[in-house]
């Protein structure tokens, strides 16, 4: 299992995914999404594994920047340039993908 978890350091359910793997001790790496944020492929394949809606955070203060853009390319390139509005914790385990706390999937993986 190679699990990467791109989150923010202040999302509660970032931690809660940190913890979900610590007390099971699979290793994992993370990601601040706020500091490094995605690469386009990164990117891309969470949004074939999940969908592009599951991606945006519609929590956030920020979400008209988002919402009223026209076209599937149009909200992803935002994704990509402003990675705070993609909803948190995004944990990755090869192809296969979770956004949110998603601990019955990720058990699984195991």
């Amino acid at each position: 299992m190679n699990i990467q978890i791109y989150g923010k350091n202040k999302c509660f359910d970032t931690k809660k995914a940190e913890r979900y793997f610590k007390e099971r001790r699979i290793k994992y790496q993370f990601v601040d999404i706020i500091r490094y944020g995605m690469s386009r492929r990164e990117l891309e394949s969470v949004k074939n594994a999940v969908g592009l809606e599951e991606l945006i955070d519609k929590e956030d203060q920020d979400y008209p920047l988002i919402q009223y853009l026209a076209g599937n390319e149009a909200k992803l390139e935002k994704l990509f340039e402003e990675p705070f509005l993609i909803k948190t914790p995004v944990v990755r385990n090869g192809k296969q993908a979770t956004v949110g706390y998603k601990p019955e999937i990720w058990k699984t993986w195991e």
